[in-house]
C-alpha cells in the first residue's frame, strides 16, 4: 500500500505537468517526443501500479484477521509477489524516463517497460492467488464461507476476477515483447503496444481491481449504524453482480449501445451492453443502496472513516456511469479526453476508499489511530479534487477533445480552463496524498488513550 500512494504521487504529478500543457495548446513545454510516454505512464501507473495494488495490499493485511487466520496464505510467495510489483513499477518507470513505453523510440527502452508492465501485472497474480486461498482454504472453522464479513467476500471475488483477467493480459504483454524483440510485424511494434494492451489500464478491467471497494463501504456502513447489516446477502449479492465485469474484462471486448437506428439495431445492441457495462453498475448500486439502508436504521453517530469511503464511492459510481455513457455509440466519446476523466473518477475514488479504509484498520495495522477531524477534512479535501480533476474531461470529452494530445484543440470554447481546471484537481490530489501520509505517519493519538 505504501509503494502504491508513492507511485501514486509520481502518477498525479505527471498529471498535473500534461494539463498544464493542454492549456498552452500551441507550445511544447514539456518536448514534443515524450508526450506519449507520459500519457502512457499516467494510465499505466494508476491502474497498474495505484489501483489494483492499493487493494491487493489492503487484502493481504486485513483479510487473515476477518477470517481467523494466521497469516495470509503462502506468505512467502505473498512477498515474492510484492517484490515482482515493486521491480515492475520501478522498471516501467525506468523506461518512460529513458523514452520507453508505447511509441518509445528507444527500443531496449521499449523492452523494459513491457517487461515493467509484466512483471507488475505478475505480483498482482501472485498476491490474489495468496488472498484467495486464505478465505477459501485458511480461514477458522468458525467462519462458514457464506458468514465471511462482507469485506473478505469482496476480496475473495475480486481476486478471483484479478485471476481469472490478468492471465490474459500477461500473454498478450508476451506476445508484443516477442514481436517487438524479433519481428515487429504482427503487433505493430513500438506503436501497437495501446492497442494489444490498453485493454489493461482502462473499464471494464479497473471495475475488477475496484470490486473489494464495495467490501470497505458495506462494513463502514454497517459499524456506522451500530448494528450487524441485516441486508448481508444483498450486499454478497451486490459483490457478485459488480463481478461481471470480468466478462468484458476476459474478452477484451466493449459493446456499444447503437442508440440511433432502427428498432433491430436497438434490440440487438442493448442485451450485450445490458450485461457487459450495467450489470456491474447495477452492483455497486445494490451494496450502495444497501449500505445507506444499514446507516439509515439507527440513526447513528458519523464514523468518520466513512466520510472518504463514501465519497470514494460515489466517485467510483459516477466513473461508472461515464463509462455507460461512452459506451453509447452516438455519444462520439470514443478517443476522447471523456474515458480520462472515467479513468480518474474510478482510480481518485479508490484512493479515497482506501483512505477511509486503512484510516479504519489502523488500529489493527499498527495500533494507532487517526483524529477524526483528519480523516474527515482528508476526505472533503479529496472529494473535490477528484471532481476538480476529472468533470473538466467529461465537459472537453463531449466538446471532442482528443486524448493523449495536448496540441491542436479544434473545439469551440475554454478548453483552457477545463485543462487548467483538472491539473488544478490533480495538484490538489497530491496535496492530500501527503497530507494522508503525514497523518499516518505521525499519528496523534493511539488506541486505547484518553
Amino acid at each position: 500500500m505504501r509503494g502504491a500512494f508513492l507511485w501514486l504521487v509520481g502518477v498525479v504529478a505527471t498529471a498535473v505537468a500534461l494539463g498544464i500543457e493542454r492549456v498552452n495548446s500551441g507550445s511544447y513545454i514539456l518536448g514534443s517526443d515524450s508526450i506519449v510516454q507520459l500519457f502512457a505512464f499516467v494510465r499505466t501507473g494508476l491502474a497498474v501500479l495505484v489501483m489494483a495494488p492499493l487493494f491487493v495490499g489492503l487484502s493481504i493485511a486485513i483479510v487473515p484477521q476477518q477470517v481467523g487466520a494466521q497469516t495470509i496464505a503462502f506468505a512467502r510467495l505473498a512477498l515474492f509477489g510484492f517484490y515482482s510489483w515493486l521491480i515492475g513499477a520501478s522498471a516501467v518507470i525506468y523506461s518512460i524516463v529513458g523514452n520507453g513505453g508505447p511509441s518509445g523510440g528507444n527500443a531496449t527502452m521499449v523492452d523494459a517497460y513491457l517487461l515493467g508492465v509484466a512483471l507488475a501485472v505478475f505480483g498482482l497474480f501472485i498476491g490474489a492467488i495468496c488472498v484467495a486461498t486464505t478465505v477459501v482454504a485458511s480461514r477458522s472453522a468458525s467462519f462458514p464461507i457464506a458468514q465471511v464479513p462482507v469485506y473478505a467476500w469482496s476480496a475473495l471475488v475480486g481476486s478471483i476476477g484479478l485471476i481469472v483477467t490478468l492471465p490474459v493480459h500477461l500473454g498478450s504483454i508476451i506476445y508484443v515483447a516477442v514481436d517487438h524483440q524479433f519481428g515487429r510485424l504482427a503487433f505493430g511494434g513500438n506503436n501497437g503496444i495501446d492497442k494489444w494492451l490498453g485493454d489493461l489500464f482502462v473499464a471494464p478491467q479497473i471495475l475488477i481491481f475496484a470490486i473489494p471497494v464495495l467490501g470497505v463501504i458495506a462494513e463502514l456502513a454497517s459499524i456506522n449504524g451500530r448494528m450487524r447489516s441485516q441486508l448481508r446477502n444483498a450486499a454478497y449479492l451486490g459483490v457478485g453482480v459488480m463481478s461481471t465485469a470480468l466478462l468484458g474484462a476476459v474478452t477484451r471486448t466493449q459493446h456499444y449501445f447503437e442508440f440511433t437506428g432502427s428498432l433491430g439495431d436497438k434490440l440487438v445492441s442493448v442485451l450485450p451492453f445490458a450485461l457487459f457495462t450495467l450489470l456491474p453498475l447495477l452492483g455497486i448500486l445494490i451494496v450502495l443502496g444497501v449500505s445507506l439502508l444499514t446507516f439509515k436504521s439507527n440513526t447513528p453517530s458519523l464514523h468518520a472513516p466513512l466520510v472518504p469511503a463514501l465519497l470514494g464511492v460515489v466517485m467510483v459510481l459516477t466513473g461508472m456511469l461515464g463509462n455507460a455513457v461512452q459506451m453509447i455509440a452516438s455519444a462520439n466519446l470514443s478517443g476522447t479526453v471523456f474515458g480520462e476523466g472515467v479513468s480518474v473518477y474510478i482510480g481518485y475514488g479508490m484512493v479515497l476508499v482506501a483512505i477511509g479504509a486503512i484510516a479504519h484498520w489502523g488500529s489493527e495495522l499498527n495500533g494507532k489511530s487517526l483524529p477524526n477531524s483528519i480523516v474527515v477534512a482528508i476526505g472533503l479535501v479529496g472529494f473535490m479534487a477528484t471532481i476538480l480533476a476529472a468533470l473538466p474531461y467529461y465537459i472537453a470529452g463531449f466538446a471532442g477533445q482528443a486524448a493523449d494530445s495536448v496540441s491542436d484543440f479544434d473545439y469551440a470554447g475554454p478548453h483552457a480552463l477545463w485543462n487548467a481546471a483538472s491539473s488544478a484537481g490533480h495538484a490538489l490530489m497530491i496535496v492530500v496524498v501527503i497530507a494522508f501520509t503525514l497523518a499516518v505517519l505521525k499519528p496523534t493519538k493511539t488506541v486505547g488513550a484518553n
